[in-house]
């Protein structure tokens, strides 16, 4: 699969957030003035927040209003579910959402 150099990054840095804390996901999402956001999956004692959900929390903390592109990056198995998260609740329109092995092969490009 071919991306744009844009949607290539959202890999780059979800697999780098993924990387740095040794975390379950990575995740990075792009939005309406083409700024990206990168997060992990953090797990603290009964709390979880999820890779993607932190990109997406992070983004309209810093003013966004609206998600172009969204990466997340885990295993192959068991594939991660993105349905139901923030992206889909900022986004508002279909919107891809770049599932990606560690290594950065794209394993589904799924649109929310």
């Amino acid at each position: 699969m071919t991306l744009s150099d844009e949607d290539a990054k959202l890999i780059t840095l979800a697999r780098s957030a993924r990387a740095r804390t040794n975390a379950q996901h990575g995740a990075a999402v792009r939005d309406q003035d083409g700024r990206t956001y990168a997060a992990s999956t953090v797990v603290l004692g009964a709390m979880r927040f999820d890779a993607l959900d932190l990109a997406v929390a992070m983004a309209v903390s810093s003013g966004s209003k609206d998600i172009e592109a969204a990466a997340l990056v885990a295993e192959r198995h068991p594939e991660p579910i993105v349905d139901g998260t923030a992206v889909r609740d900022l986004s508002g329109h279909g919107i891809n959402v770049y599932i990606a092995d560690p290594d950065g092969d794209v394993i589904r490009v799924g649109v929310t």
